[in-house]
């Protein structure tokens, strides 16, 4: 059964709330890394500056992935201005409403998406 009007104004204020957020742990995350970049090498000891690096790669990483997924809600919106959100991209069957619920940002079903992972598609 196709997304109403209403599910889509609901989950576009889920999508944006959820925007919101990831902007908000990039920012922070982007500070982290940045902050710690200035105070490289003042450290006493070795033991702090591979602490320090270890700190850094990891932010760097959730950055990343975060990244990834503002990516991935900014082809939502795209996809509700296009008619298709709660469609799957690859075969175009209805991604099923609960798995809309626990990921909004989807635009694949769970099969597709593991073939994609998988390196079928």
């Amino acid at each position: 059964m196709p997304l109403s009007k209403e599910d889509i104004k609901n989950f576009h204020k889920r999508l944006m709330e959820l925007k919101n957020q990831m902007l908000v742990m990039v920012k922070g995350s982007t500070e982290l890394v940045r902050s710690s970049d200035e105070s490289k090498g003042y450290s006493q000891h070795q033991a702090d500056e591979g602490t320090d690096d270890f700190d850094r790669r990891i932010n760097l990483e959730l950055s990343s992935k975060e990244f990834s997924i503002l990516k991935q809600i900014d082809r939502a919106f795209e996809k509700m201005d296009e008619g298709t959100y709660g469609l799957d991209d690859i075969t175009g069957e209805e991604i099923p409403i609960k798995r809309l619920e626990a990921i909004p940002y989807a635009c694949m079903t769970v099969q597709s998406q593991e073939k994609f992972e998988k390196g079928l598609l």
